[in-house]
């Protein structure tokens, strides 16, 4: 297991506290991020239906998977056997059968039909038609949204998970580097992701890398603005500029960075904008702390770049932490200028500060830690625009 058993029963505890506060009595969990974070197991297996449900008043969460998945589980997961329970085959892919119909059955089976239960409405790996055959299996249930339930809690990072994310950071950084120093005239796309993603996997100072779930995203400023081009394009050219964005991950856990490479002298508007981007991520970390409000930080970067005659309504940040497909951020209610949070000690966050003008664009990004003071940076590399006439990066 990644973690150890009091720790899985700690978060167990909270996220029964906050079932209670929402007045939710039975919740199933299909994230599988969320599931990972709860019971440990961890298996690519997120293709078909799997369930983790916690009763309020019953100790011990139940599994639901398909029944290739039981050695995973139980090699990767602290719970009991007899909570572990598998549908065969025959409702894999079935018009007839689905995988649903096999969790009503085992809910109406242990007395939990006529209960109140939260659902992730909004995970990927909920479906409409999971929704539809839930309904028609127990009709007397109380159905209430609980998509951001466990998410919120996995806000608030444990001293484990955050030596996860600083492992991660690492890799991270180590793969940061090496993609910078790919980055030439002539040199196409495929051979840079080739040494970033070699990078990722192969980990650093002793421990190991993985594939992240986003892969490396190179984004050229040349004949169109475009965002995260995951297409392998022809060579570069002098005067290009890419956005590069990659992630370190370890134990599913992650930490991304950004920067922005210019080849040769960049123009006057990309060092100006560049500058007032920096100016505001700067601005925006030195205020960061327990007890700030999150529209506080919001209302500093706008102000920094709308006072240099900017403005970017852009997403500013995001939670960052464990994460499985399709992202690595953790899929929170969106943190900006319309949400009252208050930042805490422990949370983590990734800042993806933007600002472009026309066809030029700099972007430059810090996955951060809250700790009971200030704010640090995970990934410790320069902020600043990169220009490749420069040395390579040790």
């Amino acid at each position: 297991m990644s973690f150890g058993t009091k720790e899985y029963r700690e978060r167990i505890k909270k996220t029964k506290e906050k079932m209670a506060l929402q007045g939710i009595e039975v919740l199933l969990i299909t994230d599988p991020a969320n599931i990972y974070y709860l019971s440990g197991y961890d298996s690519w297996s997120f293709y078909g239906l799997q369930v983790l449900i916690i009763i309020s008043d019953e100790d011990e969460p139940i599994w639901i998977g398909h029944e290739q998945e039981i050695s995973k589980v139980t090699a990767t997961s602290w719970l009991y056997y007899e909570n572990v329970i598998s549908y065969s085959k025959e409702y894999v892919e079935s018009s007839v059968k689905h995988p649903m119909n096999f969790v009503t059955d085992i809910l109406n089976q242990i007395g939990q039909s006529q209960r109140t239960l939260g659902l992730e409405m909004d995970s990927y790996h909920f479906t409409f038609k999971c929704y539809q055959v839930l309904k028609k299996g127990l009709p007397s249930a109380v159905i209430k949204d609980a998509s951001f339930l466990v998410n919120t809690i996995r806000m608030i990072k444990s001293n484990t998970e955050i030596e996860y994310m600083r492992y991660a950071s690492i890799i991270g950084e180590k793969a940061m580097i090496q993609g910078i120093n790919s980055i030439d005239v002539n040199v196409g796309s495929f051979d840079i992701l080739d040494k970033v993603i070699q990078a990722q996997i192969n980990g650093a100072k002793g421990f190991d890398g993985n594939y992240s779930f986003i892969a490396p995203a190179l984004s050229l400023e040349r004949k169109a603005h475009r965002r995260q081009s995951g297409s392998i394009t022809s060579e570069y050219k002098q005067g290009d500029t890419i956005v590069l964005e990659v992630s370190g991950s370890y134990k599913r856990y992650y930490s991304s960075i950004t920067r922005t490479i210019n080849l040769g002298k960049p123009t006057e508007t990309m060092q100006l904008i560049s500058e007032i981007a920096l100016e505001g991520l700067n601005t925006c970390i030195e205020l960061i702390k327990p007890g700030i409000n999150y529209q506080e930080i919001e209302k500093t970067w706008r102000k920094t770049i709308n006072r240099n005659g900017f403005c970017n309504e852009s997403n500013f940040r995001s939670s960052i932490g464990l994460n499985y497909l399709h992202r690595f951020g953790q899929n929170i209610p969106s943190i900006n200028k319309q949400n009252n949070i208050i930042i805490e000690p422990n949370m983590t966050f990734h800042f993806t500060p933007c600002i472009w003008f026309g066809n030029e664009r700099f972007e430059t990004s810090e996955s951060v830690l809250v700790t009971d003071t200030k704010c640090q940076p995970f990934i410790p590399l320069e902020k600043r625009l990169f220009i490749k006439e420069e040395l390579l990066i040790n």
